[in-house]
């Protein structure tokens, strides 16, 4: 189902206008000898192209995912295939995340308990030293 909107066609007929008046400038401009005149218009009115190419050519609504399934019935199924292997892939990384989670509280416990500080000497007491 391909069909011109008709916003589309609304603007369809500015596009076209804005097109003409920047050629019609670019000509002008290079005839009197205005050369980054009519190379600006230039650029100008290929964009001015490019915009009336974008509205003149028929609305085709986006294609996303099982919609595909329609004109293609093995299309359903490899989609269904991929979001499978994609929710196994993000199992794993979470299992792997979870295991990385792990080793990381063991070391840290692991280092607190080497870190514990040792009783103090009878001679240190008292006395607080500082860097300089």
């Amino acid at each position: 189902m391909t069909r011109m909107t008709r916003r589309t066609s609304v603007w369809l007929v500015p596009a076209l206008i804005f097109l003409g008046v920047n050629v019609f400038g670019a000509v002008s401009a290079g005839m009197d000898g205005e050369l980054p005149h009519a190379g600006l218009h230039l650029v100008v009115a290929l964009l001015a192209v490019y915009l009336v190419w974008r509205l003149a050519r028929p609305h085709t609504p986006p294609r996303f995912g099982l919609s595909r399934a329609r004109e293609d019935p093995g299309a359903g199924a490899a989609f269904a295939d991929r979001l499978v292997g994609i929710e196994q892939a993000v199992d794993a990384v979470a299992l792997e995340v979870e295991r990385i989670g792990e080793g990381q509280r063991f070391l840290t416990r692991v280092a607190a308990e080497r870190a514990l500080p040792q009783p103090d000497l009878p001679a240190a007491r008292g006395r607080v030293v500082t860097p300089h």
